[in-house]
């Protein structure tokens, strides 16, 4: 049985007296990919933020590797776990290898200088995630989907256990959502690398989560395993509306068709 590295008890969050998470209690084996699915608003942000000790002023816990995230440093946590968010802006000055570079700050000090094996691990990065072909391009000239692919190779380059991504294939075209999600299917795989992912994109979740929880109104309305939540009334009280399905060609699995307009 693989051991847990995230454990959140009875976590809860409000801003200006509106709950935005209530009771949130989950735990993530090592190695497990976990997808977070639900409607706008439900809180998904936010609990990747709090995961990720972005926000700290929330009541609970949140444990890493068993101990209590607070306690860790910023630089300690990031050697554990990194955070990837929705969208990069997209006026970096900074060129692709230059920023996936600054990802090794956990694992340098103040006063050391980038060494062979820092620019070694940068490059297997971006090879990984297929950025190595524009490494010496300014960000801001990158498409969104490219932008994207070098905040993942950051990720890499930092060499954590745990990656949080937010909605990171939002806004993309069909072929780099894909790229994306295989990128992240072949990290998992090759490194063990526990993923949790938020996500509007359900039939995605399903084809690739061990694990999904959906959250609504701020509380997990469901977890289990990714074929479970494919069920129309499980859905209809996530999502509040019907769903039509369809059983994917290749896997079998039940997914969701996009709805007729008449």
């Amino acid at each position: 049985m693989n051991q847990t590295v995230i454990e959140i008890e009875d976590l809860s969050f409000a801003i200006s007296g509106k709950q935005i998470l209530e009771q949130i209690r989950f735990s993530v084996p090592a190695g497990q990919r976990l997808f977070i699915v639900g409607p706008n608003g439900a809180g998904k942000t936010t609990l990747l933020r709090c995961l990720a000790k972005i926000i700290t002023d929330y009541k609970g816990t949140i444990k890493v590797q068993n101990k209590d995230i607070k306690a860790y440093s910023q630089k300690k946590l990031a050697k554990i776990l990194t955070y990837v968010p929705q969208v990069l802006p997209a006026d970096i000055p900074f060129t692709a290898r230059q920023f996936v570079l600054m990802a090794r700050y956990p694992h340098l000090s103040p006063f050391s200088v980038v060494g062979r094996e820092d620019e070694k691990i940068v490059s297997d990065a971006m090879e990984m995630a297929q950025t190595a072909c524009f490494a010496d391009r300014v960000m801001a000239t990158l498409s969104g989907g490219e932008r994207q692919q070098v905040s993942i190779a950051a990720a890499l380059a930092q060499q954590a256990e745990i990656f949080l991504l937010d909605e990171p294939a939002t806004y993309l075209d069909y072929k780099h959502q894909r790229d994306i999600h295989l990128l992240l299917a072949k990290i998992n795989t090759t490194y063990g690398t526990t993923i949790i992912c938020v996500t509007h994109d359900l039939n995605s979740a399903v084809l690739s989560a061990d694990t999904i929880i959906a959250i609504k109104e701020g509380k997990i309305v469901f977890e289990g395993a990714s074929k479970d939540i494919m069920n129309e009334k499980t859905l209809e009280d996530i999502y509040s509306k019907k769903f039509d399905f369809a059983q994917h060609p290749v896997t079998g699995q039940k997914i969701i068709v996009p709805d007729v307009i008449e």
